[in-house]
Protein backbone atom coordinates (compact mmCIF):
# COMPACT_ATOMS: atom_id res chain seq x y z
CA UNK A 1 0.00 0.00 0.00
CA UNK A 2 1.24 3.51 -1.10
CA UNK A 3 2.16 6.14 2.00
CA UNK A 4 0.93 9.74 1.02
CA UNK A 5 1.44 12.71 2.90
CA UNK A 6 -0.11 16.29 2.99
CA UNK A 7 2.23 18.79 4.41
CA UNK A 8 1.26 22.45 5.53
CA UNK A 9 2.73 25.05 7.51
CA UNK A 10 0.43 24.52 10.50
CA UNK A 11 -1.29 21.24 9.89
CA UNK A 12 -4.30 23.22 10.69
CA UNK A 13 -6.52 24.48 7.59
CA UNK A 14 -5.35 23.01 4.08
CA UNK A 15 -3.11 20.16 5.12
CA UNK A 16 -6.44 18.67 7.15
CA UNK A 17 -8.70 19.18 4.54
CA UNK A 18 -6.93 17.30 1.84
CA UNK A 19 -6.25 14.65 4.26
CA UNK A 20 -10.09 14.11 4.63
CA UNK A 21 -10.97 14.54 0.73
CA UNK A 22 -7.50 11.70 0.44
CA UNK A 23 -8.93 9.34 3.16
CA UNK A 24 -12.77 9.89 1.16
CA UNK A 25 -11.59 9.39 -2.66
CA UNK A 26 -8.96 7.13 -2.14
CA UNK A 27 -10.04 4.95 0.65
CA UNK A 28 -7.96 1.52 0.49
CA UNK A 29 -5.75 2.81 -1.95
CA UNK A 30 -3.42 4.22 0.56
CA UNK A 31 -2.24 5.07 3.76
CA UNK A 32 -2.81 9.46 4.08
CA UNK A 33 -0.99 11.53 6.33
CA UNK A 34 -1.42 15.15 7.31
CA UNK A 35 1.58 16.87 8.84
CA UNK A 36 2.81 20.84 9.61
CA UNK A 37 6.38 22.31 10.12
CA UNK A 38 4.83 23.40 12.75
CA UNK A 39 1.69 22.96 15.08
CA UNK A 40 -1.27 25.06 14.95
CA UNK A 41 -4.19 23.08 16.32
CA UNK A 42 -7.22 21.51 13.49
CA UNK A 43 -9.27 24.88 13.00
CA UNK A 44 -12.68 24.43 13.85
CA UNK A 45 -13.70 26.25 10.77
CA UNK A 46 -11.93 23.18 8.56
CA UNK A 47 -14.33 20.55 10.76
CA UNK A 48 -17.00 22.71 9.91
CA UNK A 49 -16.76 23.10 6.06
CA UNK A 50 -15.94 19.57 6.06
CA UNK A 51 -19.09 18.88 7.63
CA UNK A 52 -20.63 21.03 5.38
CA UNK A 53 -19.61 18.61 2.37
CA UNK A 54 -20.75 15.31 4.96
CA UNK A 55 -16.92 14.39 5.57
CA UNK A 56 -15.83 14.14 9.54
CA UNK A 57 -12.37 15.16 10.11
CA UNK A 58 -13.30 15.71 14.14
CA UNK A 59 -10.88 13.11 15.04
CA UNK A 60 -8.28 14.46 13.41
CA UNK A 61 -4.83 15.37 14.91
CA UNK A 62 -2.48 18.34 14.29
CA UNK A 63 1.18 16.61 13.53
CA UNK A 64 4.61 17.83 13.02
CA UNK A 65 6.60 16.43 10.12
CA UNK A 66 9.20 15.20 12.24
CA UNK A 67 6.58 12.54 13.27
CA UNK A 68 6.66 10.94 10.10
CA UNK A 69 10.90 10.87 9.80
CA UNK A 70 10.50 6.68 9.62
CA UNK A 71 7.61 6.37 7.09
CA UNK A 72 8.65 5.48 3.47
CA UNK A 73 6.43 7.88 1.85
CA UNK A 74 5.67 7.86 -2.02
CA UNK A 75 4.08 10.80 -2.07
CA UNK A 76 4.90 13.50 -0.23
CA UNK A 77 1.75 16.96 -1.60
CA UNK A 78 3.04 20.40 0.06
CA UNK A 79 -0.14 22.73 0.08
CA UNK A 80 1.17 25.64 0.37
CA UNK A 81 4.23 27.72 -0.68
CA UNK A 82 5.83 27.78 2.73
CA UNK A 83 5.78 24.03 3.40
CA UNK A 84 7.16 23.47 -0.30
CA UNK A 85 10.27 26.33 0.09
CA UNK A 86 11.15 24.22 4.17
CA UNK A 87 10.00 20.84 3.32
CA UNK A 88 12.10 18.48 5.04
CA UNK A 89 14.60 16.39 2.63
CA UNK A 90 14.55 12.86 4.98
CA UNK A 91 11.96 11.48 2.06
CA UNK A 92 13.55 8.96 0.19
CA UNK A 93 14.41 9.24 -3.78
CA UNK A 94 11.44 7.11 -4.58
CA UNK A 95 9.26 10.03 -2.92
CA UNK A 96 7.73 12.13 -5.86
CA UNK A 97 6.52 15.45 -4.36
CA UNK A 98 3.96 17.16 -5.60
CA UNK A 99 2.76 20.69 -4.64
CA UNK A 100 -0.52 22.79 -4.87
CA UNK A 101 -0.40 26.38 -3.07
CA UNK A 102 -4.15 26.73 -1.77
CA UNK A 103 -4.54 30.12 -0.61
CA UNK A 104 -4.92 30.20 3.54
CA UNK A 105 -8.56 30.75 4.28
CA UNK A 106 -7.87 30.96 8.27
CA UNK A 107 -6.20 34.08 7.64
CA UNK A 108 -9.17 36.22 5.85
CA UNK A 109 -10.48 38.96 7.90
CA UNK A 110 -14.09 39.66 7.49
CA UNK A 111 -17.70 39.01 8.30
CA UNK A 112 -18.26 35.75 9.01
CA UNK A 113 -20.02 34.70 5.80
CA UNK A 114 -16.77 36.34 4.11
CA UNK A 115 -14.45 34.17 6.42
CA UNK A 116 -17.10 31.43 5.46
CA UNK A 117 -16.89 31.59 1.69
CA UNK A 118 -12.88 31.52 2.05
CA UNK A 119 -12.92 28.60 3.50
CA UNK A 120 -15.66 27.05 1.43
CA UNK A 121 -13.56 28.44 -2.22
CA UNK A 122 -10.51 26.77 -0.38
CA UNK A 123 -12.39 23.45 0.19
CA UNK A 124 -14.06 23.51 -3.05
CA UNK A 125 -10.05 23.59 -4.74
CA UNK A 126 -8.74 21.25 -2.76
CA UNK A 127 -11.63 18.89 -3.50
CA UNK A 128 -10.99 19.49 -7.03
CA UNK A 129 -7.06 18.51 -6.35
CA UNK A 130 -7.70 15.55 -4.51
CA UNK A 131 -10.05 13.78 -7.03
CA UNK A 132 -7.60 14.28 -9.39
CA UNK A 133 -4.65 13.10 -7.52
CA UNK A 134 -6.40 9.99 -6.15
CA UNK A 135 -7.60 9.41 -10.09
CA UNK A 136 -4.06 10.22 -12.06
CA UNK A 137 -1.81 8.30 -8.68
CA UNK A 138 -3.38 5.90 -7.39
Amino acid sequence: MKNVLVLCTGNSCRSQIAHGYLNYFGMKKAQFYSAGVAKHGVKPRSIAIMQEDGIDISDHTCNLVEEYENVDFDFVITVCDHAKETCPVFFSEKTKVLHQNFKDPSTVKGSDREIHDAFEKARDEIKLYCKKFVREYL
